[in-house]
């Protein structure tokens, strides 16, 4: 990415330098959690993790690694800021919107700390556009305190598969029901609309599913409104990781190949309508 003498004098002032050469990779991820209008930026030398809450009920996370990056560099140990999430996605549709064949459009991010804009540069073709965008201190996200210990019941798909089920669920529902068990039907999604029960089963045996590690029976449900959104990252992944711990809270984790076939993780909380666990 060609910078002018002041841009690049500029670089020394940031606690946060991003420069990638596909922003369509960027754009991919930013686009799967793109459900409110604010995320929470951390940015460390591992890479940067954008947070999206709702209703202090869901979570979602989009991890980008750093070595996705042509350059990284933190200068704190962690940066943390509050963006627009909604005109970061709008800044980077517009701008990389000329589809030249054969070109993919390069991304500088910076930001010099607390109180400074989000910078980003884009170059398409030798062309350079620059725009900036207004950020607010961070507020505290939810810990789910979702650990590998705590987990109870595990299954690994292809994304197809889960994609298939949301089809057939009946999304006038107001909450959808998820069993998983070690035991027939092992794991069914139920929607209860206006058409009455929607049930769908997938067996452990099926070719879609890759591991399925299931300790006991569980039955949750979940507000199918807070777990619409979770539709984004699906649609854009290869595999997804449904897991419940011991509380009923949900976790989907899902893998996305971007662009330049790089492997990224997306994560999704979500706690529980209400428990009713019945083993």
């Amino acid at each position: 990415m060609a910078l002018s003498s002041q841009q690049a004098a500029a670089n020394s002032n940031n606690v946060l330098t991003a420069k990638i050469d596909n922003a369509k990779n960027i754009l991919q991820l930013l686009k799967a959690i793109n459900f409110k209008e604010n995320a929470i930026i951390f940015g460390s030398s591992n890479g940067l993790k954008i947070t999206v809450e709702d209703a202090k009920c869901v979570q979602a996370n989009a991890f980008i690694q750093a070595d996705i990056f042509q350059e990284f560099e933190v200068k704190e140990e962690v940066v943390t800021f509050k963006v627009n999430l909604n005109v970061l996605v709008e800044c980077l549709n517009i701008f990389m919107g000329s589809g030249v064949p054969g070109v993919t459009p390069a991304l500088q991010m910076c930001y010099e700390g607390y109180g400074s804009p989000l910078v980003l540069v884009l170059e398409e073709a030798g062309v350079l556009t620059d725009c900036q965008i207004r950020t607010k201190e961070a507020e505290d996200t939810l810990d789910f305190a979702f650990c590998n210990t705590s987990v109870i019941n595990k299954i690994i798909m292809r994304s197809e598969c889960l994609k298939e089920v949301f089809a057939e669920l009946d999304m006038s529902s107001e909450h959808i029901e998820i069993l998983m068990s070690p035991d027939a039907p092992y794991f069914r999604l139920s929607t209860f609309g206006n058409h009455g029960v929607n049930q769908v089963d997938i067996p452990k045996e099926s070719d879609m599913v890759e591991n399925f590690s299931c300790t006991q029976t569980t039955i949750y449900r979940y507000k199918l409104a807070l777990i619409r959104p979770s539709v984004k990252p699906l649609i854009a992944s290869q595999k997804v990781s449904v897991r419940t711990d011991e509380r009923g809270f949900l976790c989907l984790q899902f893998m996305i190949k971007t662009e330049d076939n790089h492997i990224c993780f997306v994560e999704f909380f979500c706690c529980p309508e209400e428990d009713i666990e019945d083993n």
